[in-house]
């Protein structure tokens, strides 16, 4: 019977001082990640503020957007390094497109949600473009902008294993070299390890929206999302005495 939690708990796997240790991969995923997320944001976030904030070229966008998302990660890594050879670019390349249709579709929606009479009303008071949409139309969409960064954060996440078949670290590498070798408990560990940082990828991003956010607009999503209070049954007349 195979021991699943083996890999897991036995202490040479998380020495830092051994190459390949846990440890060690850990951290090669999250700077994997958070790179990949970087690039995307600096990519997608000027092109959905800019598309939000004017409406103009919307529908090319958001369209490119979507057909990079349609594309498969690991056959795009795979064309990229038959292209430019083994190295960080095609890893890189393969994230960022995965990175970059949620980043930039949640934030055009976020600029677009942005209740018109607000923009109006900062119009009104003499701000200039840029102006009305750093200091009216974004603190309003956070939330949906830092939405689409968390969507974005936990597809890198789960998907920079893929590092691992290219010859890089990462903790694909303990799927891969599990399969390799028949060790379905370092799979397992390799599996757990990418659901638990993801999760904490989130619960970072959860608490960052939560420090970041206007608490009058957290108030005010919360509202809507609220249901609304049942009202009573209309009473018929004459049914009084």
């Amino acid at each position: 019977m195979i021991n699943y939690f083996g890999y897991l708990l036995d202490g040479a796997n998380w020495a830092w001082s051994t190459s390949g240790s846990i440890p060690h991969l850990l951290l090669q995923h999250i700077e994997y990640t958070l790179v990949a997320v970087l690039i995307s944001a600096a990519i997608a976030l000027p092109v959905g503020l800019l598309i939000g904030h004017t409406n103009r070229g919307a529908f090319l966008a958001i369209n490119i957007g979507n057909a990079g998302r349609s594309l498969p990660t690991f056959g795009l890594l795979s064309l990229m390094v038959t292209l430019v050879g083994i190295g960080t670019l095609p890893v890189l390349v393969a994230l960022v497109v995965l990175a970059v249709p949620p980043i930039l579709a949640a934030t055009y929606a976020g600029i677009r949600s942005v209740d018109r009479s607000a923009v109006d009303a900062a119009v009104g008071m003499g701000m200039r473009p840029t102006q009305v949409l750093f200091r009216a139309e974004v603190p309003m969409a956070l939330p949906l902008i830092i939405s689409g960064l968390r969507s974005a954060t936990l597809q890198v996440c789960a998907t920079a294993t893929v590092a691992a078949y290219v010859g890089f670290g990462g903790l694909g590498r303990l799927l891969i070299d599990g399969l390799s070798f028949n060790a379905y408990d370092q799979v397992f560990a390799g599996a757990v390890l990418v659901a638990l940082l993801a999760i904490a990828f989130d619960l970072l991003g959860a608490a960052t929206e939560r420090a970041v956010v206007s608490p009058g607009i957290q108030s005010r999503g919360t509202r809507r999302t609220r249901p609304a209070p049942a009202s009573p049954p209309a009473r018929t007349a004459g049914t009084s005495r």
